[in-house]
C-alpha cells in the first residue's frame, strides 16, 4: 500500500475572471450614502412638491418685497373686514390690515425664530451627544443624564416661561434662545448613537493605531461620518420650532407688538371669527403648509439615507 502524503492528487482547474482596469473606472461607481440618497429622493414627486414649498417660504422669508409691496403694518379701519381687491388678493382683516402682506411677513418672522432655535438646538445636541458618545465612561452617563433632564422638560413649556419672565426682551433672538436651549436633548440622543455606531470603524481603529488624539480623531474622521441623522433631526427641528413660535405667540407670550407673526394674527383673529374667519384660516393655511413642507422634507431624507428601508421599498 503507498503512502498517502506522497500519491498526487488531481485538482480541478478552477475558472477566474479578469476584471480590467478600464472596466473599474468606466463601471458603476462605488456606492455612497449621500448619492443613493439623491438617487432615490430625486425619483419621488411628493419631495419636489415639500422642496417647492420650502423653496416658496424661504423666499418669503429672505425677500419678502418679491411678494409684495404694501407694508403690513399700515392699517385703516375703513377697511376693516373688506374683501379681496386689487392689490390684496385675500382682503382685509378686522383690523384694516393687508392680510396677504401680513401673511408673506410673517413668514420672515417664523423661518427666523425657527433657523436660529433649530442651528442653536443643532450645535448643543451635536456638541453634547459627541462627546458623550465617543469618550463613554462617566462623561458619558454625566451628559446623559443632563440630556434626560432637559428631555424630561416640554420646550415649549419652558419657554413659556422664560419669555414670560423676560417680558421686557421678546426678541426672535430671546424667544429662538428659549425654543433652542431646551429642545437639544432629543438631537444628543440621536448623535449620541450613530457616534456610538462609528466609532468602531475601521478607519477610526486605523486613527488611533498611527497615533492621532482623541479629539483629532472626533473631529476629523468620527463626525464627519456620524453626521447624516443629524440633518433628519435638524429638518424635523425647523418644523417643530416654527409651531413653537406660533403656538407661544397665540398665548400671548410670543413675540413684542410690533412684530408680524402667523400665531399672532391666528390669536387676534378669534375676536372676529365669525364675522371675518377669512383673518385666521389663511395665516393658518400658511402655518400648516410650511410645517407640512419641512416634516416632508425630514421624512424623505430620513428614509432615503436609511438603507432598511430603501430595502423595504
Amino acid at each position: 500500500m503507498s503512502d498517502p502524503t506522497t500519491q498526487k492528487h488531481y485538482v480541478a482547474p478552477v475558472e477566474t475572471e479578469t476584471i480590467s482596469v478600464d472596466a473599474v473606472r468606466v463601471g458603476e461607481k462605488p456606492s455612497n450614502l449621500w448619492r443613493d440618497a439623491w438617487r432615490d429622493l430625486r425619483r419621488r414627486p411628493l419631495f419636489w412638491f415639500a422642496v417647492f414649498l420650502a423653496a416658496v417660504f424661504v423666499l418669503m422669508s429672505f425677500w419678502p418685497t418679491l411678494f409684495t409691496q404694501v407694508n403690513p403694518r399700515v392699517c385703516e379701519l375703513t377697511y376693516s373686514n373688506e374683501g379681496p381687491t386689487a392689490g390684496h388678493p385675500l382682503g382685509y382683516n378686522f383690523q384694516g390690515c393687508d392680510i396677504y402682506a401680513r401673511v408673506v411677513w410673517g413668514a420672515q418672522t417664523s423661518l427666523a425664530v425657527g433657523l436660529i432655535a433649530t442651528v442653536i438646538s443643532a450645535v448643543l445636541g451635536l456638541i453634547m451627544g459627541a462627546i458623550a458618545g465617543f469618550y463613554g465612561g462617566w462623561l458619558d452617563a454625566l451628559l446623559s443624564r443632563v440630556g434626560d433632564i432637559f428631555f424630561a422638560i416640554p420646550y415649549i413649556l419652558a419657554a413659556l416661561v422664560v419669555m414670560t419672565v423676560l417680558s421686557d426682551y421678546r426678541s426672535v433672538w430671546t424667544l429662538a434662545l428659549a425654543i433652542g436651549g431646551f429642545s437639544w436633548a432629543s438631537t444628543a440622543r440621536v448623535v449620541r448613537a450613530e457616534i456610538l455606531r462609528v466609532r468602531q470603524a475601521d478607519f477610526v481603529m486605523a486613527s488611533r493605531a498611527l497615533g492621532l488624539s482623541q479629539f483629532k480623531t472626533l473631529v476629523t474622521h468620527v463626525v464627519p461620518n456620524g453626521i447624516a441623522p443629524l440633518l433628519v433631526v435638524s429638518t424635523l427641528g425647523l418644523a417643530a420650532a416654527i409651531v413653537a413660535e406660533a403656538t407661544l405667540s397665540f398665548l400671548g407670550v410670543g413675540l413684542d407688538g410690533t412684530v408680524v407673526s402667523w400665531g399672532k394674527d391666528i390669536s387676534q383673529a378669534q375676536a372676529a371669527l365669525r364675522v371675518a374667519p377669512m383673518s385666521l384660516i389663511y395665516p393658518s393655511i400658511a402655518l400648516t403648509l410650511a410645517v407640512l413642507a419641512f416634516v416632508s422634507l425630514g421624512e424623505l431624507i430620513r428614509d432615503a439615507i436609511d438603507p432598511k428601508a430603501r430595502a423595504r421599498r
